[in-house]
């Protein structure tokens, strides 16, 4: 069977750093910190009272108040970023076979804000179970795709993965499986996640996961450093348009780049902790190289998970240096984390844009809030810190690993490499 040929033809974003993509990527090659104290709530009996949170977002601006009452935020986010990516990709409604166009998204938690708001009103009762009617509908991870598939009439595959944080990167690389199989001649993909929330910064301080920087946010994401002490948690989502190449050459779309391969695999490890060796790390990126048909010289960089958490970040590094070897030190390696946080299950999505703009403008984002060098990671390899690097771009690859092990990973390459 020949597979036929993926391309992205429309991208959109909302994060931390920036509502839509011009925003994104001038905050990304700017070297922009998202963090700052939690404004959502009274977070000052959290161990850690900052986050990466979406700014000056009116909801009413994009999605009626009606409507937007009966979505969670990580849907609400899903659907503004899937707008901008769908008027992106520029298609004519009236030729569009929309049998053919799914919605393939990810979401590592889905409405948590809903689930424990719910909840906390319950609690307040006398034990009568009465919920809202739209509880289970905004919290269920799948809903996101669901509403995007009803505003536009979009018919095709349509389901969410669920896979923590490479939940976006699994969903991207099932849309471009399915399209190259034939099942769908475009598909919407990428992912959101909203778990800034009590919940949300509680359950992971409560696992030592988060940054506890309160006293300067803006450096608390600092993968790489030797003086990290976790992630910062952000939120937010990106969308991108998947399509067959001829199906996108023959409606004269612009074309960002091609996607060339995807890779997955598990540490089988440990539910929170990478494999020390980074053995899953280093199986995703051989299986998605297998994938694309190319060779480890042939990348020009990796975005790498880098949550700035202290083994994840060492063990990431060690893996790049087992698949590329010395090629690893004429790369640029880089984490955008430092500047949007972790999106948790939107991070591949947003992440892979970050790519795919490289690519485009032949600039490489910075990893900011570089202090110190870590002895245990090797001081040669370029992780483009604090200061965003011009290069040519033809290759990139972008990681993503999530809790309980699963590891997924994405290429994206210039159309005629």
């Amino acid at each position: 069977m020949v597979l036929r040929r993926v391309v992205v033809t429309g991208i959109g974003a909302i994060t931390p750093i920036g509502n839509n993509i011009q925003e994104y990527w001038n905050g990304l090659i700017n070297g922009v910190s998202g963090a700052a104290p939690i404004t959502y709530y009274d977070a000052s009996k959290h161990k850690t009272q900052f986050a990466c949170e979406v700014k000056n977002f009116n909801v009413e601006d994009f999605i009626d108040r009606k409507e937007a009452r009966k979505m969670d935020r990580f849907a609400q986010y899903a659907m503004v970023s899937a707008e901008e990516a769908v008027n992106d990709a520029n298609f004519d409604f009236e030729k569009l076979d929309k049998d053919r166009v799914g919605v393939i998204w990810g979401s590592g938690i889905g409405g948590l804000e809903t689930f424990q708001n719910e909840v906390l009103e319950f609690s307040k009762g006398d034990g009568t179970p009465r919920f809202n009617p739209f509880f289970i509908p905004k919290m269920i991870a799948d809903i996101a795709g669901g509403h995007i598939s009803i505003k536009y009439g979009f018919r095709g595959p349509n389901f969410t993965t669920v896979s923590a944080c490479a939940s976006s990167t699994n969903a991207m690389i099932d849309a471009f499986n399915y399209i190259r199989l034939g099942h769908a001649d475009a598909i919407v993909t990428g992912g959101s996640e909203a778990a800034v929330t009590i919940a949300g910064m509680g359950g992971f301080n409560a696992m030592h996961a988060l940054s506890t920087r309160n006293d300067d946010p803006k450096t608390a994401s600092r993968p790489m450093d030797k003086d990290r002490d976790g992630f910062v948690l952000g939120e937010g989502a990106g969308a991108l348009i998947l399509e067959e190449y001829e199906h996108a050459k023959a409606r004269g779309a612009n074309i960002y780049c091609e996607i060339g391969g995807g890779g997955m695999s598990a540490d089988a490890h440990h539910i929170t902790a990478p494999h020390p060796e980074g053995l899953g790390a280093k199986n995703v990126m051989l299986n998605c190289l297998r994938d694309a048909g190319l060779k480890p010289s042939d990348v020009d960089g990796v975005n790498m998970h880098g949550t700035s958490t202290p083994l994840g970040d060492m063990a990431e590094s060690k893996a790049i240096l087992h698949v590329f070897g010395d090629h690893a030190y004429t790369m640029n390696l880089n984490s955008t984390k430092s500047m949007t946080g972790h999106l948790l299950g939107a991070a591949g999505a947003i992440e892979t844009i970050s790519c795919i703009l490289a690519i485009k403008h032949g600039i490489i984002p910075p990893t900011i809030n570089h202090f110190a060098d870590d002895e245990n990671i090797d001081p040669k390899l370029n992780f483009t810190f604090n200061v965003a690097q011009k290069r040519e771009v033809k290759v990139l690859m972008s990681n993503t690993f999530g809790f309980g092990g699963h590891n997924a990973c994405v290429l994206v390459k210039k159309l005629e490499f």
